[in-house]
């Protein structure tokens, strides 16, 4: 079975909420905005019933280079991890 693509999706999502494709694709676009504004400013966005998307400093630590087997440091950064609802689980398991 075949991913669904984001034509497929604006489409479906243009059908269900009867609007045109492109008011669905500048929705889509405007939600997706709104969680990164709300992830950088409070560090986390709650979609209920599907998951939360957060922001996680992650420390500074120290690694090894695979192809030379050297010990490196690896520097400290923000990554954005998601964390699936328990509805979600339920749901699809």
């Amino acid at each position: 079975m075949a991913k669904m693509t984001k034509t497929q999706m604006l489409s479906d999502l243009a059908e269900r909420w009867g609007v045109s494709k492109k008011e669905a694709g500048e929705m889509l676009e405007k939600f997706v905005e709104m969680m990164f504004v709300e992830v950088k400013k409070n560090g986390e966005f709650n979609l209920p019933g599907v998951g939360k998307l957060i922001k996680k400093q992650r420390d500074a630590r120290m690694g090894r280079n695979p192809a030379t087997g050297e010990s490196i440091q690896i520097p400290a950064k923000t990554v954005l991890k998601f964390r699936v609802a328990k509805a979600a689980k339920d749901a699809l398991l």
